[in-house]
Formats: C-alpha cells, sequence, structure tokens
C-alpha cells in the first residue's frame, strides 16, 4: 500500500463515519478559544471547560484580562497545569491583543505565534477552528495516531509530522483532519493500549499491520 492510499482510505474512513467534528474545549468567540488553548496545553479539556466557565465571568472580553494582575488569574486557573506560567503567558498575551492588534485575535498564524504563550500547535488550532484556515495542529494524540498509522514516517518533531500531513490531505480537509486524529487519539488510539479490536482503521494501519506480523 502506498501512501498516497493509505491518506485516501483513511480520509474516506473519517468522512463516512466522522464527518462532523470539532473541538471539545467549550467557547464561543476568538478570545475564548484562544485562553482555552493555552490553558489545554498539558492538560485535559475537560478541566479547561470547568476552569474557563468561571473565568470568563471574571474576563468576559481581552480588554478585562488585559486589565487583571497576574495574581487574580493565578487565583482562578489554579486547578490546571503550570498555572503560574499560563496566568504570565494570559496576561501578556491580552495585553499584547489590546496594544497590538486592536484587541482582536489575527488570523494569521505568524501574528499568532507573536503573542506570549501561543506556540505552533497553538496557533494552528486558532487560525484552523476559528478562521477555517488550512493549518495543522499536531498535538500528542496526533503525533502519536499519525505515525501508528502510517501516514507520518519516522517523525521527529511536530513540525516534521504537520509537513507529512499536509503533503497528502486535500487543503479544505485540513482543519477537519485535525479533529479527526485527535478523537481518534483520544478515544481509540489511545496511548497505553490502543483498542485496535474496534478501530475502523485496521485495514489501512501500520501499527496493526505489524501486529498481526508478529503474533
Amino acid at each position: 500500500m502506498t501512501v498516497k492510499e493509505r491518506f485516501e482510505g483513511i480520509i474516506d474512513y473519517f468522512k463516512k463515519n466522522k464527518p462532523f467534528a470539532e473541538t471539545e474545549l467549550v467557547y464561543s468567540t476568538p478570545y475564548e478559544l484562544i485562553v482555552a488553548v493555552v490553558l489545554s496545553a498539558q492538560c485535559t479539556d475537560k478541566r479547561v471547560n470547568i476552569i474557563t466557565q468561571e473565568f470568563f465571568k471574571f474576563f468576559p472580553d481581552v480588554q478585562h484580562l488585559a486589565e487583571a494582575e497576574v495574581a487574580e488569574i493565578f487565583e482562578l486557573i489554579k486547578s490546571c497545569s503550570y498555572p503560574n506560567n499560563k496566568s504570565k503567558h494570559l496576561s501578556g498575551l491580552a495585553k499584547m491583543l489590546v496594544s497590538d492588534f486592536n484587541g482582536k485575535v489575527p488570523a494569521e498564524v505568524e501574528e499568532l505565534q507573536k503573542l506570549p504563550g501561543v506556540g505552533r500547535k497553538t496557533a494552528n488550532v486558532i487560525a484552523s477552528v476559528v478562521f477555517n484556515k488550512p493549518a495543522m495542529a499536531v498535538d500528542t494524540h496526533v503525533f502519536r495516531v499519525s505515525e501508528r498509522l502510517g501516514l507520518t514516517t519516522n517523525s521527529k518533531n511536530p513540525l516534521e509530522t504537520e509537513k507529512q500531513l499536509v503533503k497528502y490531505i486535500p487543503e479544505e480537509l485540513i482543519p477537519l483532519a485535525h479533529h479527526w486524529l485527535i478523537l481518534h487519539g483520544r478515544y481509540v488510539c489511545i496511548a497505553r493500549k490502543p483498542k485496535c479490536d474496534e478501530c475502523g482503521l485496521k485495514h489501512w494501519c501500520r501499527y496493526y499491520e505489524k501486529l498481526q506480523h508478529s503474533e
């Protein structure tokens, strides 16, 4: 099976079985999503959604957050991972949005990456989820699932994975494919013990293929 055939089979499966896939983070504005994504680093979406429910009552928009003390932010997010760093990042991010971007979240990946606490993955999430741009965000799930399925080969880092994926995924499907891979990694192709028995991608999966040969 060629790489192209593998991609085509997997994309076709997802299109038929998961035509609609989206982020599990709860948000209603680009500002709310960027806060949620910053908080979600090494933290579950479930936990982030609990935190943001209260957070947005205090800081409903970027202006309120820009005026907040780092200590105030910390108090509201201390139940997530790395609250010290994230408090500083959210404060700096809000201040920069107000001073450099007229209070609006930019649509371009390069602009987004200028914001404190926003790396390439976060920038790609915002660009694809909010602005529907062909940006492939690679988190631990996407990284692992892509390698297991055989969509990527010997990828050393998220950027390599991103480049290999966008080479074969049609541009208009990239925002959707990001969610397909994340959700597949979260619920089926889990890190420690993938649920191969209930996976519909077995036919195209390099990991499953090797598993069969080793038995």
